[in-house]
């Protein structure tokens, strides 16, 4: 592939890098927290295509000179060998990073995919009153962690996806990213009390419930997984970042 192609290529990459980095589509490959990073590293490709395209044009227009001071005939661009086309083809990945955005992971790898709970630092002092809003990790971390005793007799409010397993045993999972979707891995919670009848995988739920000292044990790694005790539920959409980071800060 020649600069002109090169140039091209990069220029292309560097726009759509700008295009995830300014929409909700960077979060379908990487953390929140990566933003600014994807948006510099779209506008240095762009300027590295631009500046890679001057000096090219600025190299044969002194080669061109040069020929003309020597009164040598000028072949053109006759030296340089055509490029296959089909290396344009490297252009298509970049493409359909624009065009098909991929669906966040969900059940099926969650499944597949030992729990990734990990012990926390130390836990926030939670409201004295209402009902607790906490993350999937959140609620797995003090109920594994802490023994719940920060959540006993609260209710408590905890949103995420639908999984089951091969037994149809019901969990509410969110993925947690390290840096992207690449290395995302799973909290689950387990669920009983009031169980919805028809529990669809990868549908959203907000579950209502209280604090359960049971737990289990996820058959992928042996890792721990809390039960959450449901007495109500409803169907939520899918947020506009899926996954789940609060486990990882």
């Amino acid at each position: 592939m020649n600069k002109h192609a090169q140039s091209a290529v990069m220029f292309l990459l560097g726009a759509t890098l700008l295009h995830a980095g300014s929409t909700d589509l960077y979060l379908r490959y990487v953390k929140a927290g990566l933003r600014p990073l994807l948006l510099l590293s779209g506008a240095v490709l762009i300027a590295a295509a631009v500046a890679t395209l001057w000096y090219e044009r600025r190299d044969a227009q002194a080669e061109h000179g040069e020929h003309g001071e020597r009164g040598e005939p000028d072949h053109g661009d006759g030296e340089h060998h055509r490029e296959p086309r089909i290396s344009w083809l490297l252009a298509l990945p970049v493409l359909a990073l624009v065009l098909v955005a991929p669906p966040a992971l969900g059940s099926y790898s969650a499944m597949r995919t030992g729990t990734a709970l990990q012990q926390a630092y130390g836990y926030e002092d939670l409201p004295a009153e209402g009902p607790l809003r906490l993350g999937v990790a959140d609620y797995a971390g003090r109920a594994v962690y802490d023994h719940g005793r920060s959540m006993k007799n609260r209710e408590i409010k905890v949103t995420g996806f639908v999984a089951l397993d091969p037994a149809g045993h019901p969990y509410l999972v969110r993925m947690a990213l390290n840096c992207c979707a690449a290395d995302a891995q799973p909290v689950k919670v387990a669920l009983t009390g009031t169980i919805p009848p028809v529990l669809r995988p990868d549908a959203w739920l907000e579950v209502t419930g209280t604090y359960t000292p049971r737990r289990t044990k996820d058959p992928v790694n042996n890792g721990p997984i809390p039960y959450l005790k449901v007495t109500s539920s409803r169907p939520v959409t899918a947020p506009t970042d899926p996954y789940d980071e609060t486990w990882n800060k």
